[in-house]
């Protein structure tokens, strides 16, 4: 409001307004008009404020907002980056690991395959060699002659009799199932266990090849000494030379060829390919009893005093006591060569056995071959009885190298000495 007031000197002079006069006057006269308008003062000075800074700070703030946004885009990217790298370095690893798990897998398959061959092998050569019970251990003559045995070896054994051959079977006996049950869980530790299990099994049939073979090589050398000792000629000894016997059939590989256990494996098999011929010539030479049941000797190989006469005289066997009737056996494979009567002999059968061993068998009363027949061992030849140059009921045996009578307890000891073999 603009008053006017009058001077002295001039009619009308204008004088500002006083304010904090009229100010104090209109909020007491117009208190709303007067909140309203210092309301719209401070919100034109605030907005003034606002769009000034907004003017001058504008591009700094889009400048740092587009910075962080950029600096947020960059650290997404890196752990993006960071987490392909993280999850191709995995997909590698777990690649590589798969191809192990199967190498593995497949080596553990072929070793079973080679196992489970080597087992059949084991079980063929344990198969293939004879055996029977412990031989009593006796040295004496008398007991040697007295032990029942039929038509068995004077020693009661057969002559591979092995017991440490059904050891070896029972090491090598390795049960299957325990390679399908460590065999049917894929875990690592699955794959360890069935890698321990084939490493036992592969120690075990290493063990009983071992036994095996020592034990085939002591009959192999025991039985060429014995026969040595008798002069037979024991057949060429095929050393490291696998039996070619008829076979055939599709080549199937089981593992890596060449190794310790096939050579090993191939050198039992020559050795009892080199037994099962041994055992052939065995057959030949008379280690059998020619007397059933309890025998006893009336006299011996040698010189003695003639019964007949009261003179020294040369006998050329061994007389065993028997009953009239009783059977006389072969006591090894042959021809017969002589069947009937022969002198001081009386009835008497002579069989061949080859390789310049002959056996007789005298005073028979009954002869039950005829010359020509092929005879195996322990096969009946006649009946004892008393015929010829005899005083009583006895078998007189020989046994004969080359037409030569030879001390028939020669090969009585020899059958002994197989049968003792351990």
């Amino acid at each position: 409001m603009v008053s006017l007031a009058r001077s002295p000197s001039r009619a009308w002079q204008w004088s500002p307004p006083r304010w904090s006069h009229v100010l104090p006057t209109v909020a007491r006269r117009h208190p709303l008009a007067c909140a309203g308008a210092l309301l719209a003062g401070a919100f034109l000075l605030t907005w003034s404020a606002a769009t000034t800074s907004y003017i001058l700070f504008h591009d700094d703030a889009l400048r740092l907002l587009n910075n962080r946004a950029h600096s947020q885009a960059e650290a997404y990217q890196r752990q993006i980056a960071t987490l392909e790298a993280s999850l191709e370095e995995q997909r590698s690893r777990l690649a590589v690991e798969q191809r192990r798990t199967a190498t593995t897998i497949e080596q553990l398959r072929q070793r079973q395959i080679a196992i489970e061959a080597r087992h059949g092998l084991l079980s063929d050569l344990m198969n293939a060699a004879p055996e029977a019970p412990r031989p009593p251990k006796s040295g004496d003559r008398s007991s040697m002659l007295n032990t029942p045995a039929g038509s068995r070896p004077i020693s009661d054994t057969v002559i591979l009799g092995a017991t440490d051959l059904r050891e070896a079977r029972l090491e090598a006996g390795a049960e299957p199932t325990a390679l399908a049950s460590a065999q049917a869980a894929p875990g690592s530790s699955d794959l360890a266990a069935l890698n321990g299990t084939l490493d036992r099994l592969e120690r075990e049939q290493a063990g009983a090849l071992d036994v095996i073979e020592e034990t085939l090589e002591r009959r192999d050398r025991r039985i060429r000494t014995v026969l040595a000792d008798l002069g037979v000629a024991a057949p060429v000894r095929p050393i490291g030379v696998p039996i070619q016997a008829a076979a055939g059939g599709p080549f199937v590989p089981v593992g890596p060829t060449g190794d310790g256990f096939d050579q090993q494996s191939g050198r039992a098999r020559a050795m009892l390919a080199d037994l099962t011929q041994l055992k052939q010539k065995l057959d030949t030479v008379p280690l059998r009893r020619p007397i059933a049941g309890s025998i006893e000797t009336t006299s011996g190989f040698g010189v003695r005093v003639d019964p007949f006469l009261g003179k020294a005289a040369f006998h050329t066997g061994i007389d065993f006591r028997g009953d009239t009737g009783d059977p006389a056996r072969a006591t090894a494979a042959g021809t017969v060569t002589i069947a009937g009567r022969d002198g001081g002999y009386g009835l008497m059968v002579e069989v061949d056995h080859g390789n310049g061993l002959a056996t007789r068998y005298a005073h028979l009363s009954a002869i039950s071959v005829s010359v020509g027949d092929k005879i195996a061992a322990g096969g009946v030849v006649g009946r004892v009885g008393s015929t010829g140059r005899s005083t009583g009921p006895h078998l007189h045996y020989e046994t004969r190298i080359k037409g030569e009578p030879v001390d028939p307890q020669r090969f009585l000891r020899a059958a002994v000495r197989l049968g003792d073999m351990s």
